[in-house]
Formats: C-alpha cells, structure tokens, sequence
C-alpha cells in the first residue's frame, strides 16, 4: 500500500486553474480521472488525513503511486477532456453508468434509394434516422408488427430484396399487406420514401393528424359505399391506437427529455432513466453503480452526464431537456457541453412543479425499487451468506462464523423521547419475531442510553441463565435446542446469546458497549461497531492498542454488506418507534390526565360530543348522560377542561370601515 505523502506535489506547483488530472499506479495504468475547476484545490483535499477520505477514496490514493494534470482554458474543455481520458483509459476507481450492452432503437435507413425499418445498435451513422432507445428489441418488432399494415415500408435485408426483384416475387410480407414491394415495382421509389415519411412523422409524435387523417378518408370511403376500404382503413385506426397504447402519454406539449433519477447508500447507488420523445415514453434504461467517493445527488448527475451522453454505443442522442434531482456545480458548463453533442441547446434543470416533477417522483421510485431488488439479491443467495459471515469472523479473529448476530441504535431528539432498538440476524437472515424495542429513561446521550439497553438485556440473559441453571435435570432445556422452553416450546425472552453485537457508531460507542460487557463478566460475545461515515469497522480498545486503528473490509465485500444491511435495519427499527413515541406524546390531551377516564371511555365522549371543543363547552349533566361516565367523573372533566389553557384566536382580516 502506497504512502500518498511520498508522490504528493510539492506546494506551489499545482495550478489554480481548471483542468484535468490522472492518477497512476506503479507500472503507470492510469486508475482515475478527474476535472476540476481549481486543481490546486481539488488536488489538495486527497492527500489531508487519510482517514478523512471516503474508503473508496482511501483505497485510490493508496493504490496510486503518482499524479498528473493538464490545464485547460474552461470547464467545457475539462469535461471534453475528462471524458476522452475515460474513454481512453478507462479508470478502474471511475463511476461506471455503463454496462455490457447497448440498447436498440427503431432505425430508419433514409440515405437508401428505399429506406428499411430495422432494429440497429451499435454506433449512429448518418443519414439514418433513429426512434428510441427501446429496452428490448422485441418492443421494436412489436410496435413494427402494428404499424406496417398502415406504413407497409420495407423491412428486409439488402440480399432479400435484392433477390426478390431477381425472380420477380416479394416475400411473405408483400403477399399479406404488410410492405409495398418496392422490390418487385408495385411502387415506385417516390411512392416508398413518402410511405416512410408518414411513418417517421408519426413515431415523431404526429399521431392524432395521422389517425384524423384516417378516420375522415374511412368515412369518405363509406359514404361512397367503398366498405372494403372504409373496413382496411377501420382496422388500419385501431392498429394505430394499438400502437400508442404501448407507449403511454406523459407530456402533450411534445417534450423532448430524459428524466434521471438516483436512489443511493454510503456505497452504491441506482439511477433509473425513462426517455421520453414526443411526449412519450419510449425507453427506460437502469445501472447500480458502486460510488468512488462522497458523492453528493449533484455529482452522480455530472458523472451520468459526462458518460453516457456521446458515446459510440447508441447513446449519444443528447435529448433537448434533462430532467434531474439536483444540478451539479458545473451545470452550466455541462450543459454548454451537451449542447455542442447535440448541436443545439440543450437545458438541465430541476421540475418543480407539474407533470415532470411527477414524472421525475415517479422515475425515483423505480430507483429507490432497483436498488432494493439489488440489495435483495445478494442477501437472498445461501452461498453469499455463508461468504459474508466467514468474511466477518475473519476480520473479527472469530473462531467460527456468528449464527446469531444482534445490532443496537439509540434514536432521540436532544435528550428526548430517548428510545432504542435491537434487531437480531440468524444465519444471515433477519428474525423480526426476535426485534426489541426498549424506552430508554435518565440517559444523557447516546453512549448511556446505549449502556442502559446493553445492560438490561444481557441482565435478562444472565438471569434467564441462572434460572435455568436452578431447573432439575427433567425441566432443564434441551441441549440441542437452547434458549426454548421445553414445556411450551417457545424461546424464552433473551436466554438465547448472540455470538456477535454490532453498535451502530464508532469508537466511543465499542467502548462504552465493551465496559457494559465486562461490568457484567460476559467474555464470549464478540464486539464491533460499524460507523456512518466512511464505513469503518471498530473493535474495543485493548491494553496493546489493537482497538486504536478500525478494521477496513474490502469495498466490494460481502462482509461489510452484512453488517451495513444490520446497522440500517436497527436504524429503520428505532426510528420507526421514535416517531411513535413522538407522536402520541404530541397528540395528549387534558383528557389522558384524569383519573378512570381510559381509552374506551374517551372515545365515547369524543363520538358523542363531536369535538374536544364542545365536550368543554357542556355541562357536567350533560357528560353525565353518556353511557359509562358517572357524575363524580363528569365533574372531572369539568375541572380539567375549565383549567386548559384557551385556544388563541384565529387571526382576521379588517373588514370595510376598520
């Protein structure tokens, strides 16, 4: 592991302008590419405290061994060059949106004497016209299938035309209606390129002209008592419609956009894409990405923007409009460099309000959803499992894998409503039947509020043990089946152990959990603590200093996954009864402090009198005759509410005259 100290420039020769630089391992690949609009003080934040840096920033400036720079004039010129250098290089610790395959689009082929319909991917070249980018190829062959019976333009390679105008026979699709055969002469080829026209125009989202167009010439067709006609002309209308119902509507204005979205952890993030031209949608692509660094929702939109867009594999077409969460710092300059890809402007903004915002909440929740199915695939996989729990003993120095593993988080709002929570994974798995929650009294802070809930519940598990210990050999537990009760085959509350507990937090929290554990003698648990911000690993300090330095996983590791999977349930956990603690706490009454007034009965008065208001507005005769109040509670109510503080007036505009 390289020591980023010794290949750090010395001070005062990086430059303050923008520009672009590289960073390079020992046989000189280069590892990373970044832009920046000040070098010297972009360059200047990696090589501060190590420990400071995002671990998958750590790893980079550790696993480089040199660094380099080019000056450029503006920050346009440093995306253009940033994203050749990617291209080039192709960085390893970079952020890639890309994957292993390109998508297909509609293709039209205007530059031949008869233009053909096809699938194509692959590189853009010109004189062809391109719908899309569509998911799947079979989307495409479906919309064609729909639409050739109206636009019956020619789909077939070069050799089969070719060989049908030898021999003098179209194929199949000639015979059934579905191409004009310009191969055999039954059109010219003026007649054919305004066939393809009409069906560029309409994918281009001329589609109610179209279908009006072929509803007049149908009923035209019927009034000259032509039905043959006026029923192909019927059909061709609802194969159109059929068609559009494919493609769903979301803009009637005709937009021209790409709607991104992320949803995103400390270490990978989703980003879901829907094209959308001609006001509809036509696509919708998705990639989870691991992040290299700290990246705030600004920068992954950068990161997209500078990869995706000019590419070579069909996806250089640069949309008029970008639709994104949160602009990056550079907006301005990325979208002066998108506007010279596409050759005229091109905006990026954030939807405030409207049908895009919508559009954009809903492609978010297509992210947030595609990074939980991610998540959920390798949690669900055996093998992976097994892997994360052998990773974790490992790098615990654990003599076995932990089969029970409990993690612990202490949620509050400045000392108040102070509540914890303890959610427990078996064999890599969660067992919500095993979940506590505990309200935590008297704590200051989280490390006592921490030390509280860890010593009530390995109280309980020591006493449960000592119980059991005082059984008689025919009521004692079931050696194969520890922590359950043999009488009624349920577990007892805390009497099975974990091997392992996980604190949610650093140091401070390792070691205030390691004094709990050792005030109550107990030895054979093993002990960690996950922190937030850089993903660190920690183990309780020891007299050797072994506890000073965190244990750092691989970034990749399953391991690290786990425990980031137990940290974020415990968290989800205690918040989830924070906010009901909170709640109920918010919504008491004067009615909750009377003495015998409980919940059915409060009910009762509430359904009878209609409001709060007017039960304090009545008498104590009249909240007498609800049924199950009695008069001596009635004059209760009276008191209580006679003594509540009055509501503070409305506040009223002044009328004429005042």
């Amino acid at each position: 592991m390289a020591d980023p100290s010794t290949y750090r420039p010395a001070p005062g020769t990086i430059p303050d302008a923008p520009g672009v630089y590289r960073f390079r391992d020992a046989s000189g690949r280069v590892v990373y590419v970044g832009k920046a609009k000040s070098l010297r003080s972009r360059l200047n934040s990696y090589f501060g405290d190590l420990w400071h840096l995002h671990q998958r920033t750590q790893q980079m400036v550790t696993t480089a061994s040199s660094v380099d720079w080019v000056t450029v004039g503006s920050e346009v010129e440093a995306l253009q060059l940033e994203y050749s250098w990617i291209k080039e290089y192709d960085p390893r610790f970079n952020v890639k949106y890309r994957d292993d395959k390109s998508y297909p689009y509609l293709a039209v082929t205007l530059d031949e004497e008869f233009p053909r319909l096809q699938v194509m991917r692959g590189a853009k070249r010109k004189g062809v016209r391109y719908f899309g980018p569509y998911s799947h190829a079979w989307a495409i062959r479906e919309t064609l299938d729909l639409l050739l019976r109206v636009f019956p333009a020619r789909t077939c390679s070069s050799g089969v035309f070719k060989r049908a105008g030898q021999i003098g026979r179209p194929c199949l699709l000639g015979d059934i209606g579905k191409c004009s055969a310009p191969c055999v002469g039954r059109v010219s080829a003026d007649e054919h390129r305004a066939i393809v026209e009409e069906f560029c125009d309409f994918m281009a989202g001329r589609t109610e002209t179209m279908v009006k167009r072929l509803e007049r010439e149908m009923m035209a067709a019927s009034e000259r008592l032509e039905f043959e006609l006026a029923a192909r002309l019927r059909d061709d209308v609802v194969a159109l419609r059929r068609a559009l119902e494919k493609q769903a509507v979301v803009f009637g204005d005709g937009t021209d956009a790409d709607v991104v979205a992320f949803a995103e952890d400390p270490l990978e993030a989703a980003v879901q894409v829907f094209h959308v031209r001609g006001g509809r949608v036509r696509g919708q692509r998705g990639w989870v990405v691991e992040k290299v660094e700290d990246l705030t929702t600004g920068d992954l939109v950068h990161h997209f923007c500078s990869q995706v867009y000019g590419g070579e594999q069909g996806e250089s077409d640069v949309p008029r409009e970008l639709l994104v969460p949160a602009l990056p710092p550079d907006a301005d300059a990325l979208a002066d460099w998108l506007s010279q890809h596409r050759g005229s402007r091109v905006q990026l903004r954030v939807p405030q309000r409207g049908d895009k915002k919508a559009l954009l909440e809903t492609v978010a929740r297509n992210a947030a959803e595609a990074l939980t199915r991610h998540k959920l695939r390798r949690s669900g996989d055996l093998t992976t499992r097994s892997k994360a729990l052998e990773e974790i003993a490992e790098a615990l120095d654990m003599e076995t894998a932990p089969l029970r593993v409990e993690c612990y988080d202490v949620s509050q709002i400045q000392g108040t409503d102070v509540v914890a929570s303890m959610v427990v994974f078996e064999d890599g798995l969660p067992r919500k039947s095993e979940y506590r929650r505990f309200a935590v009294r008297g704590a200051t802070d989280d490390l006592s509020a921490l030390s509280e809930v860890l010593r009530r519940r390995f109280a309980r598990y020591l006493e449960a043990r000592a119980s059991m210990g005082e059984l008689g050999a025919e009521e004692a537990e079931d050696p194969e089946r520890p922590g359950v009760d043999p009488a009624t085959g349920r577990p007892r509350k805390f009497a099975y152990p974990p091997q392992l507990v996980v604190v949610d937090g650093g140091q401070p929290q390792v070691n205030a959990a390691a004094a709990v554990l050792a005030e109550l003698g107990i030895d054979d648990v093993a002990l960690c603590g996950l922190a937030k911000r850089l993903e660190e690993v920690w183990l309780p300090s020891a007299a050797d200093g072994s506890g000073d330095f965190p244990v750092i996983l691989p970034r990749a590791s399953e391991g690290l996954y786990m425990l980031q999977r137990l940290r974020d349930e415990a968290h989800r956990f205690a918040i989830t009864f924070h906010r009901e603690r909170r709640s109920k706490r918010m919504t008491v009454s004067s009615l909750d402090s009377i003495p015998g007034l409980g919940e059915v009965r409060r009910k009762a008065l509430l359904r009878h009198f209609g409001s709060l208001k007017r039960l304090g507005a009545a008498s104590a005769d009249e909240i007498a005759e609800v049924p199950g109040i009695g008069r001596r509670t009635a004059e209760a109510i009276v008191e209580a509410l006679s003594t509540e503080p009055p509501a503070k007036p409305a506040a009223t505009s002044p009328g004429p005259g005042q």
